[in-house]
């Protein structure tokens, strides 16, 4: 391991840690591994058919409820996403865009639905639940679409997830119970060119260097060059693969370089809230 940048101090795994499990299926003890913080992450190559993407990625396209994004991450985007909200601003984009969302996943396969399902199964044989956080009756929305328009080095700069989810204005809403245990990014590769790679550093930031950072809330931002004192893995992400990874190590979005196609994901979040729950968000 390298030395680390005292700025920036927290946590940093072994090597027979901070790697990325491969399955050519959906193995849900993998995933599982991940969760439980035994693992980075987990990458399933191609589980997801071309007619299945193809015709996905119509429905998300020719949405009329899309949305687009400027800031650190601009791009186009059809769900909603907690970041900076209070969880009455999200639950409200939440059922404002679910009908919209569920036309464009009403697809034989859909990925990010047959993964909770293989997932699902397998924890329950624990007594383990999954399901859509809540907050006061109202459920969180089960998917964002994403495609960037960034050209720079990294279409979605250094971040960690963890401070969004110790949001104060999301007081009460059970996602930040997992805070305090593993947020795991779930993501689904719908399209994607040269370029268009994960990259994480193996570091997650502890909540002095958070707070002297001023990032305590936003899990953002941090720079390369903060970041290039710290071990990296660089992850290829094809059409079809399947990815999840421990999201509070600072992580970022390679710019996709092609003229004719573009980096389209289905994403969420997940993590247990208690022994015996594992809830999803976006």
């Amino acid at each position: 391991m390298r030395t680390q940048a005292p700025e920036i101090t927290g946590w940093q795994g072994s090597t027979t840690y901070f790697r990325f499990a491969e399955s050519t299926e959906i193995a849900p003890e993998l995933v599982v591994d991940v969760l439980r913080g035994r693992t980075l992450g987990v990458i399933f190559r191609d589980v997801v058919a071309p007619p299945t993407r193809d015709e996905i990625i119509a429905r998300y396209l020719a949405s009329p409820a899309k949305g687009s994004r400027g800031g650190d991450a601009p791009g186009v985007f059809l769900g909603a996403y907690h970041h900076g909200k209070t969880h009455d601003h999200y639950l409200d984009l939440a059922d404002e865009v679910r009908s919209e969302l569920e036309k464009a996943l009403d697809v034989p396969g859909e990925p990010l639905g047959e993964l909770r399902r293989v997932l699902g199964t397998h924890l329950a044989a624990d007594g383990i639940e999954l399901r859509l956080a809540r907050h006061n009756g109202r459920e969180a929305c089960p998917g964002i679409f994403r495609s960037w328009h960034a050209t720079r080095e990294y279409s979605l700069e250094p971040h960690e997830d963890r401070g969004q989810c110790e949001e104060p204005r999301q007081a009460g809403f059970e996602i930040q119970r997992v805070a305090g245990q593993h947020i795991v990014g779930m993501n689904v590769c719908l399209d994607n060119g040269p370029g268009g790679g994960l990259v994480v550093w193996n570091i997650r930031p502890d909540e002095l260097t958070r707070k002297r950072l001023g990032v305590e809330y936003t899990g953002s931002p941090y720079t390369a060059e903060q970041m290039s004192v710290f071990d990296e893995l660089r992850l290829a992400v094809r059409p079809g693969d399947i990815y999840l990874f421990n999201a509070a190590h600072v992580h970022a979005v390679e710019a996709e370089h092609s003229t004719v196609s573009r980096r389209v994901t289905l994403s969420g979040m997940m993590g247990f809230i208690d022994a015996k729950t594992v809830v999803s968000w976006t």
